[in-house]
């Protein structure tokens, strides 16, 4: 009798889910420290020598609060690098698993993991399909679930509103709007945490599958010669 094939040597995943789970929530909770201190600027109200940035490259000195938001902005934006990082390192590693549990190639070449983020036009779709086509390679072709495009819509919202990781307007400026229109801030505040709380269960419901697959191939009974 012939023997089955060996079953699919897979990279581990459950240590890179679990790093990529912290870091998406570390950084929910810096987006809500960054709230927070908009909040206390809009209560706080503009100071009477007017916004920090006056134009022509000039800018007063910044209040104590002003100050400590710039830091909270740049924190916020040193683990958003991180867990951008650490993503990727997890995405990485299942793209990998998918093209073995699928006997396929990616749908996307390996530069779009790293240039799809970034692309305009790209940017709309392709990370959204870089995961879906992990997903379904995994599974032997089911379609994504439904928090996959939560995630994306939520990610989206916070791209293009005004705090999300692309957003270009200096931290003056965003002092500014905390003084002048505090609501649009925190709905995109509130979409950026969304999306890395979605993007945790996008996470666990990939490397679940991937793992489910492992054990079931490494289960598998080999029929003796």
């Amino acid at each position: 009798m012939a023997q089955s094939p060996p079953p699919p040597v897979l990279q581990p995943v459950r240590g890179a889910a679990r790093v990529a789970v912290a870091a998406l929530l570390l950084a929910g909770a810096a987006w809500v420290v960054r709230a927070v201190w908009e909040i206390r600027l809009a209560v706080a109200g503009e100071p009477a020598s007017g916004p920090p940035d006056r134009g022509d490259g000039s800018h007063r000195p910044l209040t104590a609060l002003e100050d400590s938001y710039h830091v909270v902005v740049t924190a916020g934006g040193v683990v958003a690098l991180i867990c951008a990082l650490v993503f990727l390192s997890w995405l990485w590693r299942v793209r990998d698993n998918a093209r073995v549990l699928s006997g396929r190639p990616a749908r996307y070449s390996d530069i779009w993991v790293y240039v799809g983020w970034s692309v305009p036009v790209m940017n709309l779709w392709v990370p959204r399909g870089l995961v879906a086509d992990v997903y379904e390679g995994s599974t032997g072709g089911k379609p994504a679930p439904m928090i996959l495009n939560i995630w994306w819509v939520l990610w989206l919202v916070g791209m293009v509103s005004g705090v999300g990781l692309l957003y270009q307007d200096s931290k003056d400026e965003v002092v500014e709007r905390a003084y002048t229109e505090l609501w649009p801030l925190l709905a995109s505040d509130a979409a950026v945490v969304g999306a890395a709380v979605a993007a945790v269960f996008v996470v666990r419901a990939v490397t679940a599958v991937q793992l489910e697959r492992g054990a079931a191939g490494a289960a598998a009974p080999v029929p003796a010669a």
